[in-house]
């Protein structure tokens, strides 16, 4: 009688064990990670080991598997680069003069064939290292939209797939060394914690905390597999859609994509606090990223029973992007889709400003170039170097306005 007894107690705590019930945490994550005890979460740093140490305690509280090296961590050494989100390889060199960063990975064994890898990075700028535009004394760069959003994502993603849609493993990830170059997820591609051959697919939520009043969206990857753009259409409430087909870009899916893995990355768009010290909690769209998560996870969903996704080569974009000598000092409006490029951000003491250009402008000539969308500006942009002179027309308020820029 004692046997059974004490066998009943033990099954029963087991099913305790289970009854995780998924909560939306991603304002309270995001608090968390982007608050200043934490220092702007630079790699190699104590505030980043904080924040390591509270993604692993996230994923013990759901239950997940570790999936790293050591637990659910898996450390990698480096030397700095100064070219912030350069694709680099990772080197071995002495101890004493590295730098290292930490990813955790955290598993859902549903015992199938494949896996389906969730991932983000969750580094940033410290007080302002290399990559900061913040031009002005040291202040903690906390990365509320870059990237503590896509962690906090990637988090409640966790917790809904718990139980649901079992026809794949699950792996989630948190990267660091993004901010210096895709260093974490460059390093685990080339150190799998399981077989990339058995990988279905990857995505990833780099900066998805600022969706705007007209629900635009950027979805990159979408031509690394046949079945995305249908999916993508299948599965949307609402969002207005701005697809990339390339499955290159600067964000650690590029590092997946380079392993004939299918990609698929959710960007809501630039910002004047771009790594900028403003990129603070108080700015983002939680309810934005809510629905962010509802649409990937439906998107898993119609994709449950599909199998194995095929992979298919895209146009490498970033071979074609021309190289400049001179910048025009603005942030360029991503999402936008009209003709022209509209201008998200102003730089301080740059030819923009000094020009009198302002925030919402629509460039549509540079020079003697017609500026229709992105690739046209940078073209034309690439012409010019230090000390030329030109015009600008850009467009504001439904007028043509004509200014004079000095690179």
């Amino acid at each position: 009688m004692k046997k059974i007894s004490l066998l009943v107690l033990f099954i029963s705590f087991l099913g305790c064990k289970q009854e995780y019930k998924h909560e939306n945490r991603i304002k309270e994550d995001v608090t968390f990670l982007a608050d200043d005890k934490l220092e702007g979460r630079e790699t190699g740093t104590k505030g980043e080991q904080e924040a390591a140490a509270y993604l692993v305690e996230r994923f013990n509280e759901m239950g997940l598997q570790p999936k790293g090296t050591n637990g659910f961590y898996q450390t990698f050494s480096f030397k700095p680069k100064t070219e912030p989100h350069a694709e680099v390889k990772y080197v071995t060199i002495a101890e004493d003069s590295t730098i290292t960063g930490t990813n955790v990975l955290a598993y859902i064994d549903n015992q199938a064939e494949n896996t389906i890898i969730i991932g983000a990075h969750y580094d940033h700028l410290g007080f302002g290292s290399d990559g900061s535009l913040h031009r002005g004394e040291k202040e903690i760069h906390n990365g509320a939209d870059d990237n503590a959003s896509g962690v906090a994502v990637m988090l409640d993603l966790a917790g809904k797939l718990k139980y649901a849609n079992t026809s794949n493993n699950y792996l989630f990830m948190a990267f660091s060394g993004e901010e210096m170059g895709l260093l974490g997820s460059n390093y685990f591609t080339k150190n799998a914690t399981l077989d990339l051959s058995k990988a279905n697919y990857m995505i990833n939520m780099d900066m998805v905390g600022r969706l705007k009043q007209d629900s635009t969206l950027a979805v990159y990857g979408v031509g690394t597999s046949p079945r995305w753009k249908q999916t993508l259409s299948a599965t949307n409430p609402g969002f207005k859609l701005v697809e990339q087909e390339s499955g290159v870009g600067p964000s650690d899916h590029t590092s997946f994509y380079l392993q004939d893995i299918p990609v698929l990355h959710f960007f809501t768009g630039q910002h004047d606090d771009y790594h900028k010290p403003g990129d603070d909690t108080e700015k983002l769209n939680y309810e934005g990223m809510d629905a962010i998560s509802n649409y990937i996870f439906d998107i898993i969903t119609e994709l449950d029973k599909s199998g194995k996704l095929a992979f298919r080569k895209t146009k490498n974009e970033s071979e074609e992007t021309p190289r400049f000598k001179v910048g025009l000092g603005v942030v360029p409006d991503y999402l936008f889709d009209g003709e022209g490029m509209r201008v998200d951000g102003i730089s301080e003491d740059k030819p923009a400003q000094k020009a009198g250009l302002q925030k919402g402008d629509i460039v549509v000539k540079l020079g003697d170039s017609t500026i229709v969308d992105m690739m046209s500006y940078m073209r034309a942009l690439s012409v010019f170097k230090a000390g030329d002179s030109t015009q600008v027309v850009v467009k504001r308020n439904g007028k043509d306005i004509q200014a004079n820029i000095n690179f």
